[in-house]
């Protein structure tokens, strides 16, 4: 809204300040203060609303540390996350590009997913929640809508730099590639094409990106008409993948906030690089047009998710259940599919894929054993990992500062695949 609003003021009445807006940076910064600043001055109010609802976590005892006394603490706080997210995006972003309005997207379809699991678990006292099968057939409603648009909206395309018979070959085969030619400094000129493609990066590698479609060569010439249906199963199980990593986390005060602020902030890295010509050419990596404008909505999520830890943290005032979780786990997801760097999300998502591999050895171990020995046994002391060094008697503050020093470790080393390819 504002950049659309000083972008006028600007052309017709040389509003002094007024191109600020134009940057990116500087909308980010907007963003993420103006995210900041809802979390914090609205927080408190969503707060005290929940608790005048009675909006109570509901507690099972399961023999851990400080657990009974968070019996009663509100839930459905990922209402502060999603306001928080929404309503700076609608003011400093573009909103009618393609990569802003899948986010939003993205945050409302799983948000209202989370929003109805808690609204079960707690006004229902169903601790249950939203039956399994419906949150999943969600998520693969996003994945469809998600996969789709980055597959065949005509905004979603990557940039590559082609001699000059090998870009004008491309553009005549694929008539609806774009061919672009600048001038040079010294008069020579780049040619690149833009279009559509199923490539992501291969971290640790230089020159090397991974294209889906190559996957299924073996059906023939025509291979490429069907990439679109693999692509699509692709995105599907990122976004259910990363989505309940978050949600297994999201166990410890702190704990889901707090790591997602750091991917977030990794994320952002990439899509700045990314969609900047200059930086994507210097750094040898795809440049990936239209995609910088993300890194304003990035930034009202790590506003938020900062902004949320202000409440949280330890001792918590405010659980953000699932409303939140889901969300910000298929917003990373989403994110990491849009800069094509997914195939790193097992690096700078490295606590959320331990979190989920943990529940799911524990419980295979435990059916294994069970059938083989007629008794289960288990590899961790509880599942999921968080829990398991809360039973070796660690204090909740310390588990959740040492994830976060790990996620920090893992984010940093993902930033460095940048240059050591």
């Amino acid at each position: 809204m504002f950049y659309y609003l000083f972008s006028y003021l600007e052309q017709h009445f040389k509003i002094p300040g007024g191109h600020l807006f134009q940057f990116i940076s500087f909308r980010t910064a907007m963003a993420f203060l103006g995210s900041l600043i809802i979390s914090l001055l609205f927080g408190k109010r969503i707060i005290q609303y929940l608790q005048k609802q009675q909006v109570g976590e509901i507690i099972r005892d399961l023999g851990l540390e400080g657990q009974i006394q968070k019996q009663g603490t509100p839930t459905m706080g990922g209402l502060i996350i999603l306001s928080a997210i929404i309503i700076p995006t609608l003011l400093f972003a573009q909103v009618d590009n393609v990569y802003i309005w899948m986010m939003l997207i993205c945050t409302v379809w799983l948000g209202m997913i989370g929003f109805i699991d808690d609204y079960i678990k707690v006004f229902k006292k169903d601790k249950k929640g939203l039956a399994g099968k419906f949150k999943l057939l969600g998520q693969v409603g996003l994945g469809l809508i998600i996969g789709l648009t980055l597959f065949f909206h005509k905004d979603v395309v990557v940039s590559d730099r082609m001699s000059k018979v090998n870009a004008f070959e491309y553009v005549v085969r694929h008539p609806e590639a774009k061919l672009i030619q600048k001038e040079r400094k010294d008069k020579t000129i780049d040619y690149t094409v833009e279009h559509h493609s199923t490539k992501t990066t291969i971290p640790f590698l230089k020159n090397h990106e991974f294209d889906y479609a190559k996957l299924l060569q073996w059906t023939g010439s025509n291979y490429r008409d069907y990439a679109w249906i693999l692509y699509v199963l692709v995105v599907i199980f990122i976004i259910t993948a990363v989505s309940n990593g978050v949600n297994m986390t999201d166990g410890l005060d702190g704990l889901a906030s707090g790591v997602s602020a750091i991917v977030f902030a990794i994320l952002a890295v990439f899509a700045y690089v990314s969609g900047n010509t200059v930086f994507a050419s210097y750094l040898n990596i795809m440049y990936i047009p239209h995609l910088g404008e993300l890194v304003i909505f990035i930034g009202a999520c790590i506003g938020a998710c900062v902004g949320f830890l202000w409440y949280n943290s330890y001792p918590a005032q405010v659980f953000m259940g699932d409303t939140g979780s889901l969300a910000l786990g298929g917003l990373v997801a989403a994110v990491s599919l849009m800069v094509r760097k997914e195939l790193l999300i097992p690096v700078f998502c490295g606590i959320f894929l331990v979190e989920n591999l943990s529940v799911l050895m524990q419980v295979s171990y435990f059916k294994y054993t069970k059938k083989k020995y007629g008794e289960g046994r288990r590899i961790f002391r509880m599942a999921p990992l968080h829990h398991h060094y809360q039973k070796k008697n660690y204090h909740e503050a310390k588990i959740v500062a040492r994830f976060w020093i790990v996620a920090v470790f893992l984010g940093i080393l993902s930033i460095i695949t940048l240059k050591l390819r």
